[in-house]
């Protein structure tokens, strides 16, 4: 079993100047998810790659033991490119050099390292358990529900509930999840099938048991350093 660990990160960045290699509690950013992806690879037969396009991000990188002659292209680093084609295709580079098929890539988030090594553990023995699984993706369960007290706006001007259903209170409704963006798990068919969102009709959820969440904006970075530094996570990350 062949396994890929993409680490994605291009050079621009408007909420957050430079988040990627952004110093938090004393290391760069990206050095979170390098260190996860050197962890997961003692588990399992595992290479690790870097997408980005900026010189300086490389070179952190390099400093954490990361290197690859790979190069994103400028059309896979503006605002407009999707996850899955810049996944695809360093994940397409990788196989060419190494002259090897992977059986599954795992694409951490820089911007969302609020994890740890047992999340992957679980959330791939879940994957590994449904073998009809394109993927399987990392969430929370949702602080705000589109049955009881999220609204949008209809046709007619009016606002009214995101979904139908008669609920009256939030603990009545389905419970609902939101992407926190930490990781992806991807079987190599899920590429094969062309799929173009990260959301497949044959897509996992991994239930993160802790706070997870990317960053966005300064507040949100300033919160995220504010956890680690204090040790006021409730999981070593």
């Amino acid at each position: 079993m062949k396994i890929l660990i993409t680490l994605c990160a291009r050079g621009g960045s408007k909420g957050i100047p430079g988040k990627n290699i952004k110093s938090i509690s004393g290391h760069p950013l990206i050095a979170y998810s390098i260190k996860h992806a050197k962890e997961f690879s003692n588990l399992y037969e595992t290479d690790i790659t870097l997408s980005t396009d900026s010189l300086e991000i490389k070179k952190v990188a390099e400093s954490y033991g990361i290197y690859t002659e790979y190069v994103r292209p400028n059309e896979l680093a503006s605002d407009a490119a999707g996850k899955i084609e810049t996944i695809l295709h360093v994940l397409e580079y990788e196989e060419k050099v190494r002259n090897k098929k992977y059986d599954f890539v795992f694409d951490l988030d820089i911007s969302s390292p609020l994890r740890c090594l047992e999340d992957l553990k679980v959330a791939f023995l879940q994957i590994l358990s449904s073998k009809d699984a394109f993927n399987i993706f990392s969430v929370n369960k949702a602080n705000r529900n589109p049955y009881f007290n999220m609204v949008e706006q209809q046709p007619n001007g009016y606002f009214s509930l995101v979904k139908k259903g008669n609920f009256l209170t939030r603990q009545s409704a389905p419970i609902v999840y939101e992407l926190n963006a930490s990781f992806y798990i991807f079987r190599r068919s899920f590429f094969d099938n062309k799929h173009e969102s990260t959301i497949s009709e044959k897509s996992l959820i991994y239930d993160m048991p802790h706070i997870c969440f990317d960053l966005d904006h300064k507040v949100d970075f300033d919160f995220m350093e504010f956890l680690i530094s204090t040790n006021n996570l409730d999981f070593v990350i």
